[in-house]
């Protein structure tokens, strides 16, 4: 399989606005390569460009598009085979971003690895989540 990006389609139901991102930052939503879709890292935005104040509203709106992204290629999150997410003060929002992550990830066991993080690119961003699909 070469290597190719995917595209996120302007406007769809989890992206909303926020999807223009990957343009206007030069960089790809996902890369297929070797039959592994590796996804760019996702933060907790809602289509509209808004941000959850809390860990558990920005750790639900990095999954939705961590869920969709796979979806757009054919894939579920059966198929994620590892995740890498960042935490801003990890030990304090752990619990919440734990609970949420347990409804997404209620049928598949990934490879995860979480990291504590001083910051990210933006202030009030808790988290960003980056992962690797296998086309099976």
């Amino acid at each position: 399989m070469p290597l190719s990006t995917v595209e996120v389609p302007e406007a769809t139901e989890v992206f909303g606005v926020t999807g223009g991102a990957f343009e206007r930052f030069g960089y790809s939503a996902a890369v297929r390569s070797n039959g592994l879709l590796f996804i760019a890292g996702l933060i907790g935005l809602r289509p509209d460009g808004t941000c959850p104040e809390d860990i558990e509203g920005q750790t639900e709106w990095a999954l939705r598009p961590t869920e969709e992204v796979p979806r757009l290629e054919g894939l579920q999150l059966t198929d994620v085979v590892e995740v890498v997410s960042y935490h801003v003060d990890i030990h304090q929002h752990l619990a919440g971003f734990l609970d949420i992550k347990s409804r997404f990830f209620r049928d598949s066991r990934p490879a995860w690895s979480m990291i504590g993080a001083s910051g990210l690119a933006t202030p009030g961003r808790l988290i960003e989540i980056r992962s690797v699909a296998a086309y099976q």
